[in-house]
């Protein structure tokens, strides 16, 4: 059966030998056999075969076919030789390498919008009141921010017309925008337009630099599209108008319309709109204070584009073109400062809560403790005392704090005052360290008292030497036997040391250093009256631990700080301690509310509510205090001269400077009352150990006869502190002669002018100051001419107390009156009150007090009769006689010039 091979022709002349079909031939190649296989008819269909068969041939006449383009695909070069490659290697390689790039770019960018809403510039520290007012910027900040709904709308759509037209219609980058800024650059030859939308400028500010650069772009456009995401529009907008850089230092529209306007931007004209909304584009050369031709072509271009876009009319912008350009300059707001000494102390802090990281990059929100009102009240309060009595009383600086004592925190802070009141640099309420006079007998009291002895215990008020050293009080004059109750509230230095002297120096010093005293304490007799040096800062907060009823809690000034993303990196956490018991604290509270109502600090009392506080005057009337306090605020009073000299004034300036302060503080406080006193003050069961001093030796004079003769120099409680020095100053001694000066004193004061009254209590107030000073080491042969002397024979009669003071010579008083001598005030005038009611009520009390022969009060402070009364049991039987009381070693020496209450 002959085989049926279809006839065809070659393609090329190389088909002939592919199409031989001999079936016997053993030379046959594969392809022929294969082919004659799929030609048997009985193995597959016939269209199948020829359908096989046509695609063999196909394949066949490829492979021999030699054609250009089948050449340029198969011929001799190799591939990577080929344009064809390179193409679309090139091609597909550029693709992957864009996705790439475009995937690290976006992992490049920040993965949180939150930034937008709290940023801060770089190199910037904001510092804030506790209620958020702005005290002091420094660096490149935004002062005053605006809600968008307090931005003028002409003003956001003098913006937009010339930022963003399409602000509403694209989500973050605008392409349409794009494709016209560059035909516009073109067509110009320079860049006259930008591409950026108001959210890619935003985006620029918060995350990015100014480097013109396209990775930098790229970056802004992604971020721009994640913000528009995240942020609604208004938001958005709000952000860029209060931190965009308008020029001349002005960061945001509110900061731009005061410093070229001065006013805010609610009272901003169309021109003036039009003129911000032109800076953003280049802030430094349109600025009107740098080119004002510049500035106002740029403005009116504005207007031009607002009238394009819609928003005003021809007219109005026609009327607003024609209106000449008007700037009214001010110093940028950031550049404005509150607190100065308060903002000077929170930066000095500020290492002590912030890593040196945090702090070199700045950018940084400190949220202080300050009450710009009580700030206020107490610049106000200063500058007054300074101004009014400074002059008359020859003291040039005065200092104020207040403190919460509950948390610690520093509510106002005033650290100095006179002619440079505002360039002044130093603080005298954390910087200056004084004497702090009597009001450190506080201390030595409370360490009595939490030692279980009673405020009832009674001590001799007599002239007295320990150990060499003789303290005195104001004018010489003795009284006694006192309680340690009414030796507080008549700041009665002998007693403050015999006081001392029963509970010890180191006992006295722990219980400061608890109640929040920071400076180094001496342990020497003169440490009762404040001789050792500290600051009006660590005084006050020392004093709020009796408000708090015994907890003291560490003054600061810092609540919170915010980095420049707004993350807390420090917030305040002080815990209170307990430094002495809350029974100790009550009888303290109860011992210095008499300080204020019959003692030195009655011109602090306030009409409304209970007040407790203590007075105090250093040597020479050097220092001048006051500390005192409700339940609620405690706040202190220095007054002086920064180059230590004396002043002729008394520390019942400084309390009726507190007075002053406070009576406009509390005006919306609560009224608190203090606890009540323990209805137990006899037999208390001590909290401390008392260390009592055993000095080598001690000696007790009798009471001169000058101060038990005179019944009108035997009530000096209730005789006025102006009285007293009068007496003194006149020739007369005797006590008619001293009732008159009070008289015409009083007389004088209803009747002659403010500038008369100012001129005596000058007068008055340096004679107080010079029987003020202090003497430390009173030789002992002029000891020995006193007409009376006794030794002491209980070392329970070593009582003590100090502030020195140098009695000036008078014709009333012998070769001893003239001897530099130890004093203390038993009285402080109280000022006058800046309401008529309390100068005509201080006057009556004076003028009847100086007439009246007897005070209510006398009995307590009689010279002591020819047999005293005996002490408390209680202190008989643990006071040893001083025949068998062991030497004690020699005690240090005392400091110079231990201070004297006056």
């Amino acid at each position: 059966m002959s085989k049926f091979i279809p006839k065809h022709k070659d393609l090329s002349s190389q088909s002939n030998s592919a199409a031989s079909t001999e079936p016997e031939s053993e030379s046959a190649s594969p392809d022929d056999q294969r082919q004659d296989k799929l030609e048997k008819p009985e193995s597959k269909p016939m269209l199948l075969r020829r359908c096989q068969q046509g695609v063999m041939l196909t394949l066949n006449g490829i492979k021999r076919v030699s054609t250009p383009v089948v050449g340029s695909f198969t011929g001799p070069l190799k591939l990577h030789r080929r344009p064809w490659f390179w193409l679309g290697l090139g091609v597909g390689g550029g693709a992957i390498a864009l996705g790439v790039g475009w995937l690290t770019l976006e992992k490049s960018i920040p993965n949180s919008t939150a930034d937008v809403l709290t940023y801060v510039r770089e190199g910037t520290i904001t510092i804030k009141s506790e209620k958020g007012e702005i005290l002091q910027q420094i660096g490149p900040a935004t002062r005053e921010t605006i809600k968008i709904g307090e931005v003028p709308k002409t003003l956001t759509q003098a913006f937009l017309a010339t930022e963003d037209q399409r602000f509403e219609q694209h989500h973050g980058v605008d392409y349409q925008g794009i494709v016209r800024a560059v035909l516009s650059n073109l067509q110009a030859g320079d860049v006259v337009q930008g591409g950026s939308t108001i959210t890619q400028q935003l985006a620029r500010i918060v995350y990015f630099n100014q480097e013109r650069t396209v990775t930098r772009k790229l970056k802004e456009m992604l971020m721009a599209q994640k913000i528009e995401k995240s942020i609604d529009k208004n938001t958005i907008l709000e952000r860029y108008l209060n931190l965009v850089y308008l020029g001349s230092g002005a960061y945001g529209v509110e900061d731009a319309a005061w410093v070229y306007f001065s006013k805010p931007v609610k009272d901003l004209t169309l021109p003036e709109m039009a003129m911000l909304a032109g800076l953003p584009a280049a802030p430094n050369d349109y600025s009107p204070l740098v080119n004002a031709k510049l500035a106002k072509e740029r403005r009116d271009a504005v207007l031009v584009k607002m009238r394009e876009n819609g928003f005003i009319t021809k007219a109005q912008a026609d009327e607003a073109i024609a209106t000449p350009l008007v700037t009214k300059p001010s110093n940028p707001k950031r550049l404005e400062r509150k607190a100065k000494y308060f903002t000077d102390y929170v930066q000095q802090e500020l290492p002590k809560y912030v890593s040196p990281g945090n702090l070199a990059q700045k950018g940084l929100t400190i949220e202080t403790t300050l009450n710009v009102d009580w700030q206020n009240a107490a610049e106000e309060a200063v500058k007054k005392t300074v101004e009014r009595e400074g002059r008359w009383e020859e003291f040039k600086q005065a200092a104020l704090v207040a403190i919460d004592p509950r948390t610690g925190q520093i509510k106002a802070m005033v650290g100095g005052g006179g002619k440079d009141f505002y360039n002044e640099q130093y603080n005298r309420v954390t910087q200056a360290k004084r004497q702090p006079g009597s009001t450190f007998k506080t201390f030595v009291y409370a360490t009595a008292v939490a030692a279980g002895i009673s405020p009832n215990r009674g001590y001799l008020d007599a002239p007295y030497t320990v150990d060499g050293y003789t303290p005195k009080n104001y004018g010489d004059k003795f009284r006694g036997w006192v309680n340690i109750r009414d030796a507080l509230t008549h700041s009665i230095n002998v007693v403050a040391l015999k006081t001392l002297i029963d509970v010890g120096w180191e006992p006295t010093i722990e219980v400061a250093k608890k109640m929040g005293i920071e400076s180094t304490l001496h342990p020497t007799y003169s440490l009762a009256l404040g001789a050792s040096e500290v600051n009006l800062l660590e005084l006050t907060s020392a004093y709020g631990t009796l408000a708090t009823q015994g907890i003291h809690t560490k003054s600061h000034a810092i609540h919170r700080i915010l980095d420049q993303h707004g993350k807390v990196i420090y917030e305040e956490k002080f815990q209170g301690e307990r430094a002495i018991d809350q029974e100790t604290s009550a009888i303290m509270t109860w011992m210095l509310r008499g300080v204020v109502n019959d003692g030195t600090g009655r011109s602090a009392q306030l009409d409304d509510r209970p007040v407790a506080g203590k007075t105090g005057t250093s040597d020479e009337a050097r220092d001048l205090w006051f500390i005192g306090y409700i339940p609620q605020m405690v706040a202190g009073v220095w007054l002086g001269n920064d180059d230590n000299k004396p002043t002729s004034g008394a520390s019942s300036t400084a309390a009726y400077t507190w007075h002053e302060f406070m009576e406009k503080v509390v005006k919306k406080m609560e009224v608190e009352k203090f606890p009540d006193r323990p209805t137990q003050i006899e037999g208390r069961k001590p909290t401390i150990k008392a260390q009592p001093i055993r000095p080598k030796r001690t000696l007790t004079k009798a009471i001169p006869d000058s101060d038990s003769d005179s019944s009108s120099e035997s009530n000096s409680d209730n005789t006025s502190e102006r009285t007293s020095r009068r007496r003194y100053r006149t020739d007369s001694s005797s006590s008619d002669n001293s009732r008159s000066a009070s008289s015409e004193d009083t007389s004088s004061d209803n009747s002659s002018s403010r500038r008369q009254r100012r001129r005596r209590r000058s007068e008055d107030s340096q004679s107080e100051s010079r029987s003020g000073s202090d003497s430390q080491s009173e030789p002992r042969r002029r000891s020995r001419r006193r007409r009376t002397s006794v030794e002491d024979t209980s070392s329970s009669n070593s009582s003590s107390s100090d502030t020195g003071s140098r009695r000036s010579s008078s014709r009333r008083s012998s070769s001893r009156r003239s001897e530099s001598s130890s004093t203390d005030s038993s009285n402080s005038t109280p000022r006058q009150s800046s309401s008529r009611r309390r100068r005509a009520s201080r006057r009556s009390e004076e003028s009847s007090s100086s007439d009246a022969p007897v005070s209510r009060r006398q009995g307590r402070y009689e010279s002591a009769p020819a047999e005293p009364p005996a002490p408390p049991a209680s202190r008989k039987a643990s006071e040893p006689s001083r025949e068998t009381a062991p030497a004690a070693p020699a005690p240090p020496p005392e400091p110079p010039a231990p201070a004297a209450e006056q």
